[in-house]
């Protein structure tokens, strides 16, 4: 039998898998993902490898719309596709999508809280916005340059004024295939 990609679902996920859970660990830790990314073809082999690793038959994503990610992702993965506001993981790729997903997505209830959304862009690789965080995984406080989307991400998300554990993962892609996560409970410093 002849494969399309070269990405090994067993190996490849295990180490991935651990690079995203390290970056999600540690707020604003960088990662690189290309050499993943490299084993898919396609305009989008960045989410491809994160959907490789986060989706299976039990959850479900969205890609705003992007008839061709998403069709990929349903043959690789054989996870659900599903409306921003009942997904649990969903990919944008346009920063013009963001208000809609960031304001729809679901945050989980003070029971369920790990019934919330993650939230996967795509970020150009300027690094134009400081950005001072705090929260879980965080010393005291940790100040960084990055893209503006991800000013304007955070900004939308903490407008939602969860409780907690309620809230939105989030992961970032930059075009050097650079990954980053800020989880729900990491808040941009006032």
């Amino acid at each position: 039998m002849k494969k399309i990609h070269s990405f090994d679902e067993v190996f490849d996920s295990q180490k991935l898998f651990r690079l995203i859970l390290s970056a999600l660990s540690n707020p604003l830790k960088t990662v690189n993902i290309k050499e993943f990314a490299d084993k898919l073809f396609g305009n989008n082999s960045d989410f491809l490898a994160v959907a490789m690793v986060l989706l299976d038959n039990e959850v479900s994503f969205n890609t705003c719309e992007n008839r061709e990610l998403s069709d990929e992702m349903l043959s690789l993965t054989l996870s659900k596709r599903e409306t921003i506001s009942n997904a649990d993981y969903i990919f944008v790729e346009d920063p013009n999508n963001l208000k809609e997903v960031i304001e729809n997505a679901k945050c989980g209830t003070l029971i369920d809280p790990h019934k919330s959304a993650t939230v996967i862009v795509k970020i150009p690789g300027d690094k134009n916005s400081k950005l001072t965080l705090i929260g879980a995984g965080i010393d005291v406080k940790v100040c960084v340059y990055t893209s503006e989307v991800v000013l304007n991400v955070l900004t939308l998300r903490d407008s939602r004024f969860f409780e907690y554990p309620e809230g939105i993962d989030l992961f970032f892609i930059d075009d050097s295939f650079n990954l980053f996560a800020i989880p729900r409970l990491t808040r941009l410093e006032v």
